[in-house]
């Protein structure tokens, strides 16, 4: 009996073994090398996946999200003689696992050499304040040539990053220098302009409010001229009205003392008295009708008839 249940006992674990040599579940994003015999043979993919113990041999898993790997920092040499240290990082996804596996034997490694080599060359062919401004340009041109050294080891470079750009102590102190005596020249220029548009704004202003006010005084003795012109014009009319008004009065007058009998020589009498009403008016001005003045070489004979009558 004990000697059949330590055959059972071995022949479960033998199952269970078995079982888990014969069963691989692989997670989604994952894919695994399989060798049978030591040659490849498949890839295992992600779910439940069936192998032969012993015959099949998984060699490695790959990892089919996008990696990173960082570059450690470089020290290389500009155009102009300059040393930089330049830190990067490289974005990557393994497209061929079995190119991965089989092409090179650390993709990682050869990434990072052919970056730091690929480098070096751009660098190289660019001065220093290139090298400082132009990092877009390094990593484009870095991403190029990792893609036609990866394409052949299944991994694909989605994208280069350059981190930092460090130049010397001594040439970082004098580009400190020289930005801030940008900025203090940038600074006085403004101060300038400043100066300048408002000294031009003043004088414009100045300007404007001369000729505002030539302007108003110009109104001014426009207006007052029309008025006083205007004024004239009135006084002038009302005058020439007064005028016309006695004129008719007298007229009237001398028609009633006509209708009631009376002779030339009464009439021209009484038209001398209305003058020398008028003359002894407020008018300033006296028209003597033409025929008034014929009439006074009779003054003589106007006075013999006055005497007669006393």
């Amino acid at each position: 009996m004990e000697t059949g249940m330590i055959i059972t006992v071995v022949i479960v674990v033998l199952a269970v073994v078995f079982i888990s040599m014969s069963v691989k579940i692989i997670p989604q994003q994952r894919v695994g090398v399989v060798e049978r015999l030591g040659k490849f043979s498949r890839l295992l993919t992600p779910g439940i996946n069936i192998l032969i113990p012993v015959i099949d041999h998984v060699r490695t898993y790959h990892d089919l999200r996008i990696q990173q790997a960082n570059v450690p920092p470089q020290t290389v040499i500009t155009k102009d003689n300059v040393q930089v240290k330049i830190d990067t990082i490289i974005f990557y996804q393994v497209t061929g696992p079995e190119q991965a596996t089989y092409g090179i034997s650390d993709y990682v490694y050869g990434v990072r050499n052919i970056s730091t080599a690929t480098m070096r060359q751009i660098i190289g062919k660019m001065e220093l304040d290139e090298t400082l401004s132009g990092r877009e340009k390094i990593s484009t041109d870095i991403r190029i040539a990792l893609d036609e050294a990866t394409e052949k080891w299944g991994v694909r470079i989605e994208r280069v990053e350059v981190i930092d750009i460090q130049p010397p102590t001594d040439i970082q102190d004098a580009m400190d220098k020289q930005m801030k005596a940008e900025r203090s020249k940038r600074a006085m220029v403004l101060e300038a302009e400043a100066a300048k548009q408002d000294m031009i704004l003043r004088a414009e202003g100045d300007k404007q409010s001369k000729i505002l006010k030539a302007e108003g005084e110009k109104e001014a003795r426009i207006r007052a001229a029309e008025g006083q012109r205007q004024a004239q014009e009135l006084e002038a009319l009302g005058e020439a009205k007064a005028i016309q008004s006695i004129a008719e009065a007298e007229k009237n007058r001398i028609e009633l003392l006509r209708a009631a009998g009376l002779d030339e020589h009464v009439l021209t009498y009484r038209s001398l008295e209305a003058l020398t009403d008028i003359a002894n008016g407020p008018a300033n001005k006296v028209f003597i009708p033409t025929r008034a003045i014929e009439t006074l070489g009779s003054i003589g004979a106007i006075g013999d008839m006055l005497k007669e009558k006393k």
